[in-house]
């Protein structure tokens, strides 16, 4: 159409942004530990937790955007080689040097940067990645599941994880849930006790929910593979639809997988895309449970994803039991998976007693739902987390003499 005279056509065309343009870099990195209490203790194999840390990570860019992002451990140094207080000490000390003055807006250029200077560290990695999409994602006004692809869905089916330890309890528990309408998939955290207490456990849950719900369980590596052979024959019996990594090694995986008719899924021996391939190629799990920290970041497990879809292997959205900052992260990456066979785990904001958000996440109907607004579409509500933050008010107002 060279040549063509548009005159009168009556179009308005947006002026190119200038090529000298200087983008946004970042100014500052800010670190805060926040100590807010559960609802209940939360029984694992591996811990026991009466409380969540969460390590909460602000980058100011220089165009006055605000990102946020959370890095999150279950029970400490238990699960572990990171902790929230490593997390920030890792990013004061040694991901700030290498950020500060830095383009915000190329995240993958500036993480790969980060992955130069910082070995490992995936869980500080994630909080920073995510803190820059949410900037980001403020910036441009659009979603960060915008910015890792588009989002395939605006609500996510949540489980929710059974983890008094005492089966009354539980049941009781379970029944409240589906009164309420938050949840009908259960995980239960089994592991710490003899195997055959522990599948009487949840064969009595399973029988007392029935066909109403959906029941799961999360052994956390405690089982050898003698123990997961029998225990995976009698889950099945007892209706148990998914055993989540009953081992610690990914050979004894291999060895397990679909000698059952219940499914099972690796989650400890998922540490990123290369993990994802070993398994895959040995066709050591039915399921993969992803996490974003586990991964190192989102677009980390997009990667992940990609590999399970190609080799058949079903999805599902995992927790490292986040705050809501984490939690929301992790919804706008899984909205974007093309499948999600089994739903998520993203119920780390409801074990919580405190709110930090200045408006509450969305679940009802059994599912979470997506913000639509720009970066992570939420507001942290910055008086509260002063005041639960390590060093913040509710320590410096305690009475002489209390502890904890």
């Amino acid at each position: 159409m060279a040549g063509r005279n548009l005159a009168g056509m009556n179009q308005t065309f947006a002026p190119l942004a200038p090529t000298n343009a200087v983008s946004p870099v970042i100014d500052r990195v800010e670190t805060i530990l926040v100590d807010l209490p559960t609802i209940r203790p939360h029984k694992l194999s591996v811990a026991t937790m009466n409380g969540q840390t969460l390590m909460l990570v602000k980058l100011h860019c220089s165009d006055g955007v605000v990102g946020i992002g959370e890095g999150t451990t279950i029970g400490g140094l238990a699960y572990g080689g990171e902790s929230p207080e490593s997390m920030k000490l890792a990013i004061d000390t040694y991901f700030a040097a290498v950020m500060l003055g830095q383009d915000a807006t190329r995240i993958q250029a500036l993480m790969a940067r980060i992955g130069k200077a910082v070995k490992e560290n995936r869980f500080a990695k994630s909080a920073v990645e995510t803190a820059l999409l949410d900037a980001h994602g403020k910036r441009l006004g659009l979603p960060v599941s915008e910015l890792l692809g588009g989002r395939r869905r605006d609500r996510l089916a949540v489980a929710w994880t059974l983890a008094s330890g005492d089966t009354a309890t539980d049941i009781a528990e379970a029944e409240r849930m589906l009164d309420l309408r938050r949840h009908r998939i259960f995980k239960l955290k089994i592991g710490a006790r003899d195997i055959r207490d522990d599948i009487a456990h949840v064969a009595a849950i399973k029988r007392a929910l029935g066909d109403r719900a959906a029941v799961r369980v999360d052994v956390n590596m405690a089982w050898s593979e003698t123990e997961a052979a029998h225990g995976m024959a009698a889950l099945a019996d007892a209706g148990c639809e998914l055993v989540e990594q009953p081992v610690a090694a990914a050979a004894g995986l291999v060895r397990l997988v679909r000698r059952f008719p219940t499914a099972l899924m690796a989650d400890e021996s998922l540490s990123g895309p290369e993990s994802a391939f070993e398994l895959a190629r040995v066709h050591g799990a039915d399921v993969f449970a992803v996490k974003i920290e586990q991964c190192g970041g989102c677009f980390n497990a997009l990667r992940v994803a990609a590999i399970a879809d190609a080799a058949g292997i079903g999805l599902y959205g995992g927790t490292m039991l986040e705050g809501a900052v984490g939690s929301i992260a992790s919804a706008h990456a899984f909205s974007t998976f093309a499948n999600l066979q089994w739903g998520t785990e993203l119920f780390g904001p409801l074990l919580l007693t405190e709110e930090i958000l200045c408006e509450p996440l969305d679940y009802s109907d059994f599912a979470l739902t997506v913000p639509s607004g720009p970066g992570l579409g939420i507001q942290l509500d910055d008086d509260r987390v002063a005041f639960f933050a390590r060093d913040g008010l509710r320590r410096k107002t305690r009475p002489a003499g209390q502890g904890g």
